[in-house]
């Protein structure tokens, strides 16, 4: 096995591909960064953030876990939540589930995995909101691959429902919230089409909040 020696070689390649394409490329990213974008997607080796979106360094924010979560007690997803909002100023935040997502189907069995079931509770929670549909769909794997659409819409709404995404929609121009969903047979990004302005509104009530004075 190559080990680490051929991600260095690699490394050295990608290096002086860019530079011969751009001589200051390096510079200019070692001056800041400025992404229009955030990427909340799952760790799935196949699901490459730049790769599957086309964008290049500086241009996406990425936080990756395991089945694209946003779990409230998660300081570090928050961390990066509030950091590209309120600092960065990304323009577009986007929960990128996938088809065929090992978290997902895990979640869906009855199975014991061990540490990770914990974190899979989250998921479980979308099959409960969710059950009726669900249980509609007599074929397993189009109802794995319809809990991974809810999964990504919900995750959506857990967005919606931190203050740091709430005082953002005061501002003047707030980021816009989407779900998309990878396809790994074919390479392709699917929209659910999650609407912004209706986010919120049939729970405001519950999980509206107001900053304190």
């Amino acid at each position: 096995m190559p080990g680490i020696q051929e991600i260095l070689t690699n490394n050295r390649q990608w290096v002086a591909s860019k530079n011969a394409e751009d001589p200051a490329f390096f510079q200019r990213l070692a001056n800041g960064q400025q992404p229009r974008y955030l990427f909340i997607g799952c760790s799935d080796s196949r699901v490459p953030a730049s790769g599957i979106t086309g964008t290049g360094p500086g241009e996406m924010f990425v936080h990756r876990n395991i089945a694209n979560l946003v779990v409230h007690a998660d300081m570090n997803l928050l961390s990066v939540l509030q950091y590209a909002v309120e600092v960065l100023g990304v323009r577009d935040i986007m929960i990128v589930g996938h088809y065929g997502c090992g978290g997902v189907a895990a979640a869906a069995s009855n199975k014991q995995y061990g540490l990770i079931d914990n974190w899979l509770v989250s998921i479980r929670d979308v099959v409960r909101l969710h059950e009726t549909q669900l249980l509609r769909i007599p074929d397993e794997a189009q109802r794995l691959r319809r809990l991974v659409e809810l999964n990504v819409m919900e995750q959506v709404r857990n967005l919606a429902k931190t203050n740091i995404i709430q005082n953002a929609m005061k501002s003047d121009n707030p980021p816009r919230l989407h779900g998309l969903v990878y396809d790994i047979a074919d390479g392709r990004l699917k929209d659910l089409k999650v609407d912004n302005q209706d986010l919120m509104a049939d729970m405001a009530h519950i999980y509206g909040m107001e900053a304190g004075e």
